[in-house]
């Protein structure tokens, strides 16, 4: 069946995903404020900033059978990021749900940010959240905005997204930075590919019958330290280390995080692991044949 998504906040994620989408046959709406990014992907252009949508009626959004909201606040201040998260998206849900035909369910791209452990916790779907930061606060209060609303929604908490554009870590071990290897700081990562593999996955299981949870926690299959990490792109790269990057002085986060709950809905990860993601990014990203040079 031919489905309508509308990506909400249509990003990097959002057009990676749209593409998947059209692929197979569907029709995607992003939603931006600037649309140039969107030319020539298929996905049809939606102008609005959500500013707009308080007090909008339904006109304002197409009718949708899975909406997607994954935005992103314009700068690292807690203004934009109330703005972006919490009332955002309850500006969205307003519109949506006056609709004649409500979407079947509406996703919110969130984070693990809203976890507040720091010395190497396992965390799962179930474990308690304490977030520090206003950042971790204000996703928790949007999650919370959509679990309590009518429609049927999901959130899925992403950990640290990598991928293609997304390679600053490669960077810093190429000048020869490496993590600490004490305090351990555990690191928790997921490719870009595989958050739009998530989401797409979740869409079929709906559209199949199978019962879809309210919350996933989406990360690869191998938590390790960022020390590791890095160690092993550094090996990659033939690049010895000449500086010790320092841990900052007020200790960040640093968990565990189990992705049972998604790998049980039967989800295959194209990137299990960071050896798999950054080996890819490594060779397409051209790094390896910088080596070479």
């Amino acid at each position: 069946m031919k489905l309508t998504v509308l990506i909400i906040g249509c990003g990097d994620i959002g057009i990676t995903l749209g593409r998947e989408l059209i692929a197979e046959g569907h029709r995607v709406v992003g939603v931006r404020r600037n649309i140039a990014a969107l030319k020539n992907t298929g996905i049809k252009p939606l102008k609005l900033d959500l500013n707009e949508l308080e007090d909008a009626g339904a006109s304002a959004l197409p009718q949708a059978d899975y909406v997607i909201y994954s935005v992103s606040a314009d700068r690292f201040e807690e203004s934009a990021y109330q703005s972006a998260y919490p009332d955002g998206l309850k500006h969205v849900l307003s519109v949506m749900e006056q609709h004649d035909k409500p979407p079947r369910r509406v996703f919110f791209v969130s984070s693990t940010s809203v976890y507040g452990q720091q010395e190497g916790e396992e965390v799962n779907e179930e474990s308690p959240i304490g977030p520090t930061s206003f950042s971790g606060k204000l996703m928790y209060e949007a999650e919370q905005t959509l679990l309590n609303h009518p429609l049927p929604g999901t959130v899925v908490r992403f950990s640290g997204i990598y991928g293609p554009g997304r390679d600053r870590l490669i960077h810093q071990v190429a000048e020869g930075r490496l993590a600490a290897v004490t305090p351990v700081i555990y690191s928790n990562r997921i490719h870009r590919d595989d958050c739009t593999g998530i989401l797409a996955h979740l869409m079929r299981c709906q559209e199949n019958g199978q019962p879809i949870a309210d919350l996933y926690l989406g990360s690869d299959c191998e938590p390790v330290t960022l020390h590791n990490v890095m160690a092993w792109i550094a090996k990659q790269l033939k690049v010895e280390s000449t500086d010790t990057m320092q841990s900052p002085l007020r200790r960040r986060a640093s968990k565990r995080c189990n992705n049972k709950r998604i790998v049980e809905t039967g989800y295959e990860f194209s990137y299990p692991s960071y050896r798999e993601g950054y080996a890819q990014i490594l060779k397409e990203g051209g790094f390896l044949e910088v080596q070479k040079a």
